[in-house]
């Protein structure tokens, strides 16, 4: 199976081409979807130019005209729609503190419930002005920005991983050093060690002093020409489940043991549940056991894929219990709320915890699902229909988010 570029890589990328200070960069083999879209397109009102083909695979980020302002973008005011593309929201909230002007970020209703404000406060204690217009911290946000000051700013890294990656790029270009602190435990904890070594390889001096602690000069200057994004292993990983739930074996090319993702870990998990797992040096590989077991497993660092692991308990042998996984209740949807009403639709039995859940297999049968116009459900339930005549995904559209190709490869998968 061939999935598409890292959602998560690309709008990184996108993001570190912005701040690229001299020559044009070529970002190679980009996700093409809605939400990597939104990020250009945003991009694009703040008066970036780019030469976008994503069609053909690549975008070119061309040089900036050269200019007295500090600010790495010429546009003093813009409105930017993110749609339900978190990733979007938070990265671009951090990228306009470094403008001069006035900027509003709103997106769907759905992102009105998203929290921002962690990131907002941080902002603030580096001099910026950026509030929320909702008295519930989550967007429209408002950014009046003349450039960011260093200094020593905590985070809080409990709600989401992306507050932490936003501020780490960005940082770069304060106007002194900058030191940032994350209180608490953080979640997600994977992409934020992938934002690290992309800052590295772009050229950006960052030092981390500890788990919590990253330091990172101001008034930094980097050239990279071109970057490369590898394959999405989240989107991977519904192939590996469905080799589990079919006994079959799927090889993915290219997502090998110096992946940048640390959803390869969901691996680690399919073997605990009998599956024989291998991340090679070219390729990672699962092929489906005998018998599944259920597993008791802690998806904090992997929270994308529990609702991918939800569909291979199903037919697993024991009840299967996922924990530290509050943060998703704030995602495209409620994902733990919603996750457990379509569980329940099929058949399976649910228990359903402030941070998780419990999956006891039963006899399933076919239903119509809700998406709530969240991608990884529509994906993670169709894997039940593999082996579970009549299962109807409503709304299956709503893949373009991150995998416009995924019908595609799902009927290609079964034949």
């Amino acid at each position: 199976m061939f999935p598409p570029g890292s959602k998560s890589i690309t709008n990184r990328a996108f993001i570190l081409a912005a701040l690229n200070s001299a020559e044009n960069c070529v970002i190679t083999s980009p996700l093409e979807s809605e939400d990597t879209e939104v990020m250009l397109s945003s991009l694009g009102r703040l008066g970036y130019t780019f030469q976008d083909e994503l069609d053909a695979g690549f975008v070119t980020f061309q040089r900036r005209p050269a200019s007295s302002s500090p600010s790495p973008f010429p546009a003093q005011s813009a409105d930017l729609f993110v749609a339900n593309s978190g990733t979007s929201l938070r990265f671009l909230t951090a990228l306009v503190s470094l403008g001069n002007g006035r900027f509003r970020l709103d997106g769907v209703p759905r992102m009105r419930e998203r929290p921002i404000e962690d990131l907002l406060v941080a902002l603030r204690s580096l001099g910026v002005d950026a509030l929320s217009e909702n008295s519930n911290g989550c967007p429209p946000v408002v950014v009046n920005s003349s450039g960011l000051n260093g200094g020593h700013v905590h985070i809080k890294g409990d709600v989401s991983s992306q507050f932490v990656s936003a501020l780490l790029m960005v940082a770069p270009l304060a106007r002194s050093d900058v030191t940032v602190e994350i209180d608490g435990r953080l979640v997600s904890e994977p992409y934020v060690e992938m934002t690290v070594k992309m800052m590295k390889d772009w050229g950006f001096v960052i030092k981390q002093e500890s788990p919590a602690r990253f330091r990172i000069p101001g008034r930094q200057s980097v050239s990279c020409s071109s970057y490369r994004i590898e394959p999405d292993a989240s989107g991977a990983c519904y192939w590996w489940a469905a080799a589990a739930i079919t006994r079959s074996r799927v090889a993915v090319p290219e997502l090998n043991k110096n992946s940048l993702q640390g959803d390869l870990a969901f691996l680690d998990v399919l073997s605990r549940m009998g599956c024989r797992a291998r991340i090679g040096s070219q390729d990672s590989i699962v092929t489906g056991g005998d018998e599944l077991r259920g597993v008791d497993v802690d998806m904090n660092a992997i929270s994308d894929q529990v609702m991918t692991l939800a569909a291979v308990a199903c037919f697993a042998r024991g009840p299967t219990i996922v924990r530290n996984v509050a943060n998703i209740r704030h995602k495209e949807s409620d994902r733990i709320a919603a996750l457990a009403t379509e569980l329940r639709r099929v058949g399976a039995e649910v228990e359903e915890f402030p941070d998780g859940l419990k999956i006891t297999p039963r006899q399933l049968h076919g239903a119509e699902i809700e998406t709530y116009d969240d991608h990884r459900m529509a994906m993670s339930m169709a894997l039940i229909g593999l082996k579970v005549p009549g299962i109807v995904i409503k709304n299956p559209g709503c893949v373009a988010k991150t995998y416009p190709g995924f019908w595609d490869d799902f009927v290609q998968l079964q034949n």
